[in-house]
């Protein structure tokens, strides 16, 4: 799917462009998985799982550019980008047509401005346009910040899975399925 830009303000004044990834974004891409991977324990991955080529990255970018109901927003500050939003099927079958799932991470530094709430909107409603009738997503339960921006945005925790992530150290943690009809 094709989006923006688009041009917002956020909550410190600075201008926050969203648009589309694309396959030139492929380094910067890796670059934020890996930096952003270490920076919380919220995210799937530890940093040195992310193994993505150049070239790997750039034809998962392209892949979703071109499906037609899905998307992966980035959102840059003076062309730095500073988080991502994507919008993903559930699958291909009939039966799951109306359901997609929703996932963002910001760089910390950027966290609490807005950016996250601006981009959330954005994909939101790209995925009411799309013909989506349920956003779901996954979130670790202790990440206060992110269920309060989910729950603002009319999300409802419908189930926890127990022990969902296991950290090298041995400690666990659960997860929220947090559901929002479109």
């Amino acid at each position: 799917m094709r989006f923006g830009p688009v041009q917002m303000k956020d909550k410190l004044g600075r201008t926050v462009v969203m648009r589309n990834a694309e396959k030139t974004d492929a380094e910067a891409l890796i670059r934020y998985l890996k930096i952003t991977s270490g920076e919380t324990p919220f995210l799937l991955r530890e940093p040195e799982e992310v193994t993505l080529t150049i070239g790997q990255e750039e034809r998962f970018v392209q892949g979703i550019i071109d499906a037609e109901r899905e998307l992966m927003l980035v959102a840059a500050i003076d062309g730095e980008q500073v988080g991502n939003c994507s919008l993903m099927s559930k699958g291909p079958f009939k039966r799951y047509h109306h359901r997609c799932e929703v996932a963002i991470a910001l760089y910390q530094t950027f966290c609490g401005a807005g950016i996250g709430e601006m981009m959330m909107r954005e994909v939101l409603e790209a995925a009411k346009h799309l013909g989506y009738e349920q956003a779901e997503l996954e979130v670790v339960a202790d990440n206060a910040g992110a269920i309060a921006l989910y729950n603002k945005l009319g999300f409802e925790t419908c189930g926890l899975l127990p022990h969902s992530m296991k950290y090298g150290n041995g400690t666990y943690a659960d997860a929220l399925w947090m559901v929002k009809r479109l």
